[in-house]
């Protein structure tokens, strides 16, 4: 049994608990967040401790932290708690959901969860700080930056590229052999069929409202 510090006190903090604990050998002994972030003493039965304090409690060689912030602020939030802990010491955990296959050649960072039903091809790279929620398709011989999160059902066809600090939205797609610029924000379904650069942003239009309400159809 090994022992662990989830940062944060989110949903996602919650969910990430329960994967550890049904599993990995690591058991969730408390939570972290900055002094600032704290409104409560406990989250999920277990103790909140300030990042500023967390060595008085747990030193970096008798814990692994797994930083469980979301991907606000194109991931840098995360990314700077995750920088933060690293130059204290403290090792991180990377989570690979059962079932996912990977390959030898496959190359994985530290403080990566990879939620169940991915596909993950050979020849993929993720960086560190990196989430893929449950149910992408990352494509041969393609590499996904640090400090990314890919949402649900993306797909990421083989040989791309994904810089630093990029947000795949539910449902996107990119076509194969882009190289996809730092901090790009792509919006849910938008489908990307070039190169982009640093920062942009790919929104593809809502579905607009029929203009009759539903109990006027014949449905």
């Amino acid at each position: 049994m090994k022992d662990m510090v989830v940062v944060g006190t989110s949903l996602f903090a919650e969910v990430v608990r329960d994967y550890f604990h049904e599993y990995t050998d690591y058991r969730v002994r408390a939570f972290s967040c900055h002094e600032k972030h704290k409104n409560q003493e406990e989250f999920c039965g277990a103790p909140v401790i300030t990042i500023e304090n967390l060595a008085q409690h747990y030193r970096p060689d008798e814990v692994t932290v797994f930083v469980a912030i979301g991907y606000r602020k194109m991931n840098k939030i995360r990314q700077g708690t995750y920088e933060e802990l690293k130059s204290r010491g403290y090792s991180f955990a990377t989570f690979v959901a059962p079932g996912v296959k990977t390959w030898g050649s496959n190359r994985f960072g530290e403080n990566v969860f990879i939620f169940e039903n991915n596909v993950i091809q050979p020849y993929v790279s993720i960086g560190n700080n990196t989430v893929l929620w449950s149910g992408n398709h990352i494509g041969h011989h393609s590499t996904i930056g640090n400090h990314c999160f890919i949402s649900s059902h993306v797909v990421v066809s083989g040989s791309c590229h994904i810089g630093d600090n990029c947000f795949l939205g539910v449902n996107s797609t990119l076509h194969d052999s882009l190289n996809i610029g730092a901090e790009n924000l792509i919006g849910a379904g938008a489908v990307i069929a070039r190169d982009t650069r640093a920062r942009e942003v790919y929104v593809p239009n809502a579905t607009k409202v029929f203009p009759k309400p539903s109990d006027q159809l014949e449905f």
